[in-house]
């Protein structure tokens, strides 16, 4: 098995009973939404940990060839050619070494949710069809599915169960994924059975919004504390 990716770590508590990958957008790294756990988590939420990982350096053909952090290439605008599929596949398997390690650390199947920004989110989106775990619960913010008419139609004749639950919330002025491609993206999911909550902010860029956190807190705390 390849090495698995360098992460940052954040606990809320000593014993946590889930754990959130959460993946960083283009160009970040895994710190880059650390600094939001103290506000996103509620006090009656039980321990968590988050895994924060650091997406691979590559280089992204829309920005002439320059290498950063990133979990696939960037090729053109278009929404069904824009990623790199072999690239996203590519993190699909590495996130899915890190759900292997967390549960081979003790954490239920069942306890661990994935969460991503933009690029993150595409590949959070991406593993609620492709992983090899049931995956529960995927928050994606700000993203889109990869090759949306083809993904759903590959999983649709693949004859798995639309298991997962999935928050999505997105700026209405998104500059960089606008939002009518987060918006058919959910439309898509909804439309081979996942269940699907979306959100869309009225002013809001490629950024998050307070009530953004307010609503995903809402989201969360109902599947953290159902137990």
């Amino acid at each position: 098995m390849s090495q698995l990716l360098e992460t940052h770590v954040v606990t809320t508590g000593p014993a946590p009973r889930y754990v959130v990958i959460w993946l960083h957008g283009l160009g970040a790294d895994g710190f880059d939404f650390a600094p939001l756990v103290p506000e996103l988590v509620a006090p009656d939420w039980p321990d968590l940990k988050f895994v924060f990982p650091h997406a691979p350096v590559r280089p992204i053909t829309i920005n002439n060839g320059y290498s950063m952090r990133a979990w696939y290439d960037i090729r053109e605008m278009d929404l069904e050619q824009r990623a790199d599929l072999e690239g996203v596949y590519a993190s699909v398997a590495q996130i899915d070494a890190l759900i292997d390690a967390e549960i081979a650390a003790g954490f239920a199947p069942e306890n661990v949710l994935l969460a991503g920004f933009s690029q993150g989110g595409a590949i959070a989106l991406t593993m609620a069809l492709q992983s090899r775990h049931a995956v529960p619960h995927v928050i994606a913010l700000s993203t889109y599915l990869p090759a949306p008419t083809a993904t759903t139609e590959q999983y649709r004749n693949s004859g798995r169960s639309p298991a997962t639950k999935i928050f999505m919330a997105h700026g209405m002025q998104d500059p960089v994924v606008p939002v009518q491609a987060g918006m058919q993206s959910y439309q898509l999911l909804e439309s081979v059975g996942f269940n699907v909550q979306w959100h869309a902010y009225p002013g809001l860029q490629h950024q998050l919004a307070q009530q953004e956190v307010t609503d995903l807190q809402r989201w969360l705390g109902a599947i953290l504390t159902a137990s």
